[in-house]
């Protein structure tokens, strides 16, 4: 199957701490587990992205309908003892270049979420933004979420995010905002989208996240990431569509 064409209903995220100096390293060897997939036959792609800013980090981003899909996946890779071996040994030899991991996983808020969902087969870079709220806030966060999808939808609803709210794997109530574009450059163009949104929205609106700002927020920050084919495990067909990227020389 392709990768995902709407917002899927759960994520698995696994956030690999790299030590520095190591990326190219780390790279290659996370090359591995693609690699063990393909001849696995396995079904479960996902893509990896790179931190642009914020820690030095690899995040690894897998689709999931529900969490029967994600039982069923690992009853698979528990019965083949020939992937269970090869990634155990995968991660073994991944201490050599991260110093922690932490695995995440989420809920798709499609409530929230603005626009139509891109074509993951030609995103190259991810805006993700991390918004930790005070316990108790959460619907002040969903109330705010609301009023700026609202202004967004009328100025700038090619420029659309996607809103999942952490289950499991670290503090909650947190929530997080992906977006993300083709070249760099056209981080200008969401720039300049935020700004016109923030002038279009009526005074009810800007109340809106006024309010949460002051009361509902602990703390909000926004990091970059770019693509790597090489890490990533996608199907050969999402491959065969532009094999000079997915399959780099």
């Amino acid at each position: 199957q392709p990768l995902p064409t709407s917002q899927p209903k759960m994520i698995t995220i696994v956030r690999e701490d790299v030590k520095v100096g190591r990326n190219s390293e780390h790279a290659r060897h996370e090359a591995g587990w693609p690699a063990a997939y393909e001849k696995a036959k396995s079904t479960d792609y996902y893509l990896a992205m790179t931190s642009l800013t914020g820690p030095n980090e690899a995040w690894y981003v897998v689709p999931w309908e529900s969490h029967a899909a994600l039982a069923a996946s690992m009853k698979r890779d528990d019965k083949d003892p020939v992937l269970s071996a090869e990634l155990a040994r995968l991660a073994l030899a991944d201490a050599e270049y991260i110093s922690s991991v932490r695995t995440i996983q989420a809920q798709a808020r499609s409530d929230l979420s603005v626009g139509t969902f891109p074509d993951l087969g030609k995103a190259r870079f991810f805006q993700i933004t991390t918004y930790r709220v005070r316990p108790g806030h959460e619907a002040q966060f969903e109330e705010a979420a609301k009023a700026y999808g609202a202004a967004r939808m009328r100025v700038a609803p090619q420029h659309g995010f996607r809103v999942y709210q952490i289950i499991a794997g670290m503090p909650t109530p947190t929530f997080l905002v992906f977006s993300s574009v083709e070249d760099y450059a056209q981080f200008d163009e969401t720039t300049a989208a935020h700004q016109a949104t923030l002038k279009a929205s009526t005074a009810e609106e800007q109340a809106v996240r006024q309010k949460f700002q002051t009361e509902g927020v602990v703390s909000s920050e926004t990091n970059r990431f770019k693509l790597d084919p090489v890490q990533s495990y996608v199907s050969r067909e999402t491959r065969a569509q532009n094999p000079e990227f997915w399959s780099p020389k």
